[in-house]
């Protein structure tokens, strides 16, 4: 096998499987919370946030997005200090698209992992910071408007698509563009099932402050 080749599936491989760390879980599990079984039993932050608090769930969006942007942003430069191999942009967005993977399929929990929007955001951060920007102040402003997580999620996938075919990223070729083309696509098939919610106008509004329960006189 080429060197060459040998680095490439080897930096992706450890992309992949760094990314399937399952955080949530491992953090939920601290506190003697199995993640899967609460709220909407997903392993991200925000069911963390939701069910085991507010710190363990930015702790979690935080390692999320770190699996990442380690491997977009770093495992090249490693992989050119280390071997000499940098791999061009095709290794970042492959590292950027197995992390992903490895989160939304996670081997260590049968291949049943998260949504992947912290893990995206992070790896966006690495390959295409513009991008990123744009998408996450959509998330933000959508976020704080409309309380849906899954809205401003999908609205910022849709973003990051549009922002990809800029002529800023299509100059250095098609590749990124059709990566980040299909990672969009992918986050917002896994919000299925809350698209379906908000058509049936069930699905969940984050609540800024706890309602207070009423005591019983």
């Amino acid at each position: 096998m080429n060197s060459a080749i040998g680095y490439f599936i080897g930096w992706s491989v450890l992309a992949y499987l760094l990314g399937a760390i399952p955080c949530g879980f491992v953090i939920a599990r601290m506190k003697g919370v199995d993640i899967r079984t609460v709220g909407s039993g997903n392993i991200g932050a925000t069911n963390v946030f939701r069910s085991v608090g507010k710190g363990w769930g930015i702790l979690t969006f935080v390692c999320d997005a770190l699996k990442g942007w380690i491997p977009a942003g770093l495992f090249p430069i490693l992989s050119k200090r280390l071997f000499d191999y940098d791999g061009g942009p095709a290794l970042a967005v492959a590292c950027a698209a197995l992390a992903i993977a490895g989160h939304n399929w996670p081997v260590y929990l049968g291949f049943k992992g998260g949504k992947g929007i912290a893990t995206s955001l992070g790896a966006l951060i690495g390959i295409a910071p513009a991008a990123a920007s744009l998408g996450a102040l959509c998330w933000i402003v959508l976020f704080v408007t409309t309380r849906y997580v899954s809205v401003a999620s999908i609205a910022a996938a849709a973003v990051v698509v549009a922002a990809a075919w800029f002529p800023h990223y299509r100059q250095h070729g098609l590749l990124l563009p059709i990566v980040l083309s299909l990672l969009g696509a992918v986050a917002v098939w896994r919000h299925k099932t809350n698209i379906q919610r908000l058509l049936n106008g069930t699905e969940h509004r984050f609540q800024f402050r706890r309602k207070k329960e009423k005591q019983v006189q």
